[in-house]
């Protein structure tokens, strides 16, 4: 057994391993393999978090069109109002840049063109102008806030997609929790297992702090090393890698017509599917995007935040299509830490907010409605006279999916110093 190898063993278990596969050190593998195992898989209810990383403009994402002070704080970067209302009322009939209306009041952004079918046949809702009570307006604080699901308090040391997880701790597969990600997200990190996977067609081994590479592959480490290292724990976490390599990731193909963009969104999303369907126990899964941070020219129906729309309402249509009937079974939950300032600055484009819009898309979902209350855009009305003031708690949301989708009964540990109560629940699930 070559240096590398031995170098490999003596890190004790997988540092990067097989998939591009991280846990944050080797003993959260070991931890993984061998309070689980591989012993309890199949068909599970889904949660898929996507997380738009740099506070995406809700006000452009969804478009309060019946608004007027919209059009009045917006007046080159606002999204022209729909071609029809529902009020059956023609308007703007040949302006391809117009709002989708959705309920003559809100419309959607027209790159999310293909998230419009599922708002139509009930099965995906929005909450508008929802968030965080705290005022930051730190990315990193407030996606801290989010994440811990403790805003303004900094010290929480665990995610509250972890804590969920906590609360039920039997009969779970090593793949429970997975982040299609480099590193592990902070919502997903604590004590319970869950996995950060940057690419499952990745099946090269690195070993150590250097990330030397393994040459010969995993089999071949497997079957050449006799080291009593690899009984128990070391022999369970290969066979757990294993176990993803037979679900034979390279040779996956969507189905039923889906269509994922090209890059790294749209790849995350696509394994994701590739998870769910492999029935692998997969009962968490996040993505996250990034881009949304448009100071300067921003755009309106076209332009920058145009482009970064497109991909992420093509990528979550393409997950939907794919899933197919095992929608019956998922969730996919979409968050940004803030929104953006009401008006639009002096470059086009906007600065960082307060409340802002988030997705829930599933079979399950009571969609066709956008959801919370409206406080408007008047000045008097603005959260410090800038911002869509906050009506909905993001807590709240969390809350009502833990609860009626995941089954969560005891929610106490989850928000800590938040009673979460269900009727502060949008009632987006029934």
């Amino acid at each position: 057994m070559n240096n590398n190898r031995r170098m490999f063993l003596k890190q004790g278990g997988i540092a990067v391993a097989s998939f591009g596969l991280l846990g944050g050190a080797p003993s959260f593998m070991q931890r993984a393999v061998m309070s689980q195992g591989l012993t309890k898989q199949g068909r599970r209810k889904t949660l898929i978090a996507i997380f738009q990383r740099g506070a995406v403009d809700g006000l452009n994402m969804i478009v309060p069109h019946g608004d007027a002070d919209y059009y009045n704080l917006r007046p080159t970067i606002a999204i022209a109002k729909p071609v029809s209302r529902a009020s059956g009322v023609i308007v703007n009939p040949n302006n391809t840049d117009a709002a989708l209306d959705l309920d003559g009041f809100f419309g959607l952004h027209p790159s999310l063109a293909p998230l419009q079918p599922y708002f139509a046949q009930k099965r995906m809702a929005i909450v508008h102008a929802a968030g965080s009570p705290d005022a930051t307006r730190s990315h990193f604080d407030a996606q801290d806030y989010m994440e811990s699901g403790t805003p303004g308090v900094k010290s929480t040391r665990d995610g509250w997609l972890n804590r969920v997880m906590q609360t039920d701790k039997e009969g779970h597969t090593l793949f429970r929790a997975v982040a299609m990600s480099q590193t592990l997200p902070r919502s997903l990190q604590g004590r319970a297992e869950a996995l950060a996977i940057s690419n499952l067609r990745d099946f090269t081994i690195r070993a150590g702090a250097n990330s030397a590479r393994v040459q010969g592959g995993f089999e071949s480490l497997y079957e050449e090393t006799t080291s009593d290292v690899l009984t128990g724990t070391g022999r369970d976490t290969f066979e757990a890698v294993n176990y993803l390599k037979r679900v034979n990731p390279a040779q996956y193909k969507a189905q039923n017509g889906a269509r994922y963009p090209n890059g790294k969104f749209g790849e995350s999303l696509l394994q994701i599917a590739q998870l769910v369907k492999s029935d692998v126990g997969l009962e968490v899964a996040f993505a996250e995007t990034g881009g949304w941070d448009t100071h300067v020219n921003q755009g309106g129906a076209r332009g920058q935040l145009a482009i970064r729309l497109s991909e992420f309402a093509q990528g979550i249509a393409a997950l939907a299509t794919d899933l197919g009937d095992r929608m019956d079974d998922v969730v996919i939950l979409t968050m940004s830490e803030f929104g953006r300032t009401a008006r639009e600055n002096g470059t086009r484009g906007t600065d960082h907010g307060h409340a802002n819009a988030m997705l829930v898309i599933g079979n399950g979902v009571r969609g066709g409605k956008v959801y919370g209350d409206w406080q408007g855009l008047a000045s008097d009305k603005l959260h410090e006279g800038r911002d869509l003031a906050l009506t909905t708690d993001f807590r709240n949301v969390f809350g009502e999916i833990a609860t009626r989708h995941l089954g969560v009964r005891d929610m106490r540990s989850v928000f800590p110093g938040f009673e979460i109560q269900a009727k502060n629940f949008r009632g987006v699930l029934g």
